[in-house]
């Protein structure tokens, strides 16, 4: 089969559709040009490579050849990952959400020849079914419009895009920082929406969005509402327990079709991982319960081993989809699951274990199926507790947990003989500053665990290779996207914030300052390309591309958060290890953007009304010096033992490495060991308490540090 111009790039997407009939250009002034020359409207298509319904598009459609001839005769089909251009993604994306009411990918836009979209949707069916128009006839209709009326179709989208601008651009705004009421305030619009049952907020589906997750620990710890700590500990302990958990390969699937988080949607993101793991570390601090660090780790273990290139980046994705085994059809969650015959012959007269553990039933355990994808199939959940096993089997308890001790891993063997779903492979940039700072996290709180500096290692691995595949000095530049030899895309917002988030774990980790100077490097050419002087905001472009028709500034938390809020929280880290006041005087205009209604919209920007709480939280350091042993040892374990989410943490060598930290932050210099021991420094607003040399005595500080503020109006 012949390929398409799409063959010659590097995203996993577009090489997908590379050997489609369709017609395919990459995002690019050649399609334009054609457009523009043949005066054809553009049909723009839009998704990523393991999107389940864009597959399934792509099978009904672009591998048709009738499809694709009306395609190529009426149309420019331009093909564009999203994950490599979020840009181009969000302005037609909220054209799409304006005119529709939603969005989604495969996302379908039918463009003018100067880029200005008249036409959009999502997933198309082939003929029309579910309430959906057909693509063929829709191709057939606007092709026909546009032949007859091309000039009011011009109108009416230019109309359209100028009302978008309006609509995304604001007036200069500036008023007081929300107060801590509004944190309470966001309690209570999570309380009003929690699943008392089942965990999450709302019904199906439950998207596990991390930033509300943090949002309520972090209210937690400047406030001690209970209701915001129990929130968050049950849901993620519902997650840990549901089909949404791979209780097998580790890691957690994308998200949940039903209220109960018993059936996932399977695919599994890097940025899912890198925020629920900080989650669970939160959660476990925060309750101190050992369970949610042990989650931490097996997801943790889960993008080591399958996310993870050889020189240490990590990569982006793996698909819904995989092949049946025994068959050629993809389906999804076809590596996942499990027949009860399969799990017989797998133990044989321990399978009755086995299925009261996992749920499994002879007819298959989804509760939500609407396409029937998963007849006589089972999705391992943890089902019942080892003493709910042993009643109802008659076995002793002892008897089961020997059986589970080997369940997972004869599963897990049994299942990797299966075809594997398809691996996204590129390395993005702001994906890996989330990663990069789940593992350098771990490395801190996790004192106790054995695989400690096998979290550091990955993380300083990852950001070495950051550094090496997509950072130029000269000029500073970032890029976005690595894959088979090739560095492109120019950083976004995104990429600048979450990278530098990363940093600023790590150093925490490792009080290395070449992160710290990496990192303060980012934030600097970050606000010279981002930065609204007027507004106070963040653009999540430059600007610069004259084919991205909107220049927008993007709020919403989502499944990822936004670029705005997690720069707030770096520049408050900043300020706090530099003293340097520029930090938090962008820190406060930004939020000053929003002013004291934050609190009503806690749903939409949990990640920035976070930020409020960290801004009237204590500004805390706390700073260990010492060698290496099981006293310095005592102290870390002392000081990751709770959730302080707004402290900055060190701990650093005395000598050399504590000399070449001062040349940057002079504050240390003036903290040597107490009595020849490994001493700890707690410091708030940069006014430190007698330094201790006692665990205890650290713990005494610690309580008092994390007392909650006073709720403010």
């Amino acid at each position: 089969m012949l390929s398409n111009r799409l063959s010659k790039e590097r995203s996993p997407y577009l090489l997908q559709h590379a050997k489609n009939p369709v017609d395919w250009y990459p995002w690019g002034q050649e399609a334009f040009a054609r457009a523009r020359t043949e005066q054809k409207p553009i049909f723009l298509s839009i998704g990523y490579s393991t999107c389940h319904w864009c597959h399934v598009m792509e099978h009904e459609s672009f591998e048709d050849p009738s499809i694709a001839a009306l395609l190529n005769r009426d149309f420019i089909p331009v093909k564009v990952d999203r994950e490599e251009r979020p840009d181009i993604d969000r302005v037609y994306m909220t054209f799409v959400q304006a005119t529709t009411g939603a969005g989604g990918w495969p996302m379908s836009v039918f463009l003018t020849p100067d880029l200005q979209p008249f036409f959009g949707g999502t997933y198309f069916p082939p003929t029309a079914r579910w309430g959906r128009p057909g693509f063929t006839e829709l191709l057939s209709q606007l092709a026909s419009l546009w032949e007859k009326t091309p000039e009011k179709v011009r109108a009416n989208a230019a109309g359209i895009v100028e009302q978008l601008k309006d609509a995304t651009s604001s007036a200069p705004n500036r008023a007081p920082v929300a107060g801590l009421s509004a944190v309470t305030e966001g309690i209570e619009e999570y309380i009003k929406a929690y699943d008392r049952r089942n965990g999450g907020f709302g019904g199906a589906p439950k998207f596990p969005r991390p930033s509300e997750l943090g949002f309520l620990l972090d209210a937690w710890a400047v406030t001690r509402r209970h209701e915001a700590r129990q929130m968050v500990v049950d849901t993620l302990r519902a997650m840990a327990l549901g089909g949404m958990h791979d209780h097998l390969g580790g890691g957690f699937h994308r998200y949940s079709v039903d209220a109960e988080w018993r059936v996932p949607h399977f695919e599994k993101m890097l940025y899912d991982q890198s925020q629920l793991v900080l989650a669970y570390l939160g959660a476990a601090q925060a309750s101190g319960e050992p369970f949610y660090a042990t989650v931490a780790e097996d997801t943790l273990d889960y993008v080591l081993y399958e996310l993870s290139a050889p020189d240490g980046a990590f990569l982006s994705a793996e698909d819904a989809d995989s092949v049946i085994p025994g068959g050629t059809e993809k389906r999804e969650g076809a590596f996942y699951v499990f027949t009860a015959t399969e799990i017989d012959a797998l133990f044989g007269a321990d399978a009755p274990i086995v299925r009261r553990r996992l749920g499994i039933e002879d007819r298959g355990n989804a509760p939500s199926d609407p396409h029937g994808e998963f007849v006589g199939q089972n999705i391992p959940y943890v089902a019942q507790s080892v003493e709910e096993i042993a009643t109802r089997t008659g076995r002793s308890p002892q008897d089961v947990l020997q059986v589970l001790a080997v369940m997972r891993q004869r599963m897990f063997e049994a299942r990797a003989t299966r075809p594997k779903p398809h691996l996204d492979d590129k390395v993005l940039t702001a994906w890996n500053g989330m990663m990069i700072a789940a593992f350098a996290r771990a490395g801190r709180v996790l004192v106790d665990s054995p695989r400690r500096h096998d979290w550091r290692r990955a993380a300083v691995r990852a950001a070495e290779s950051v550094q090496r595949l997509l950072w130029r000095d000269q000029p500073p530049r970032l890029l976005r996207r690595y894959r088979d030899g090739e560095a492109a895309v120019d950083a976004f917002c995104e990429d600048y914030a979450c990278l530098t988030w990363g940093l600023l774990e790590l150093f925490q980790t490792t009080s290395d300052v070449r992160w710290l100077e990496w990192a303060i490097t980012l934030t600097a050419r970050q606000s010279e390309l981002f930065w609204d002087e007027s507004d106070g905001g963040w653009f999540t472009t430059t600007g610069l591309d004259p084919t991205v028709l909107l220049r927008l500034k993007e709020d919403y938390d989502g499944a990822e958060p936004s670029a705005a809020s997690v720069t707030v929280r770096n520049l408050l880290h900043l300020a706090h290890l530099t003293g340097e006041g520029h930090y938090a005087d962008r820190a406060q205009r930004s939020l000053e953007r929003f002013g004291p209604a934050l609190g009503r919209v806690a749903r939409v920007m949990p990640f920035m009304l976070s930020n409020v709480a960290a801004w009237h939280g204590r500004s805390s350091q706390i700073v260990i010096v010492g060698p290496a042993g099981a006293e310095r040892l005592a102290l870390e374990a002392e000081a990751a033992r709770v959730y302080l989410p707004f402290a900055v943490h060190i701990t650093v060598e005395p000598g050399a490495a504590q000399a070449a930290l001062a040349s940057r932050l002079p504050w240390i210099a003036a903290m040597p060991m107490a009595a020849g021991r490994p001493t700890a420094y707690v410091c708030q607003d940069f006014t430190c308490r007698a330094p201790v040399t006692d665990p205890r005595d650290l713990r005494r500080l610690i309580e008092d540090i994390s007392a909650p503020r006073q709720v403010l109006s």
